[in-house]
């Protein structure tokens, strides 16, 4: 399994996490959002570097 694989699979977990757990997706918009916008950049740059360890 790639790199880059695992790291959408842990974004996806990390998503499911904070719909069911934190209700990120809520009506209401609260501090718990930054949360959500924090974990999307972690997986982009978790998958710029796993792409590019994969090329080399």
């Amino acid at each position: 399994m790639s790199k880059s694989s695992i790291v959408i699979i842990i974004y996806i977990i990390g998503l499911i996490f904070g719909a069911l757990v934190l209700n990120l997706w809520s009506a209401e918009t609260s501090p718990k959002s930054l949360l959500g916008i924090l974990w999307t950049a972690l997986f982009l740059v978790g998958l710029f570097y796993s792409e590019k360890n994969e090329k080399k």
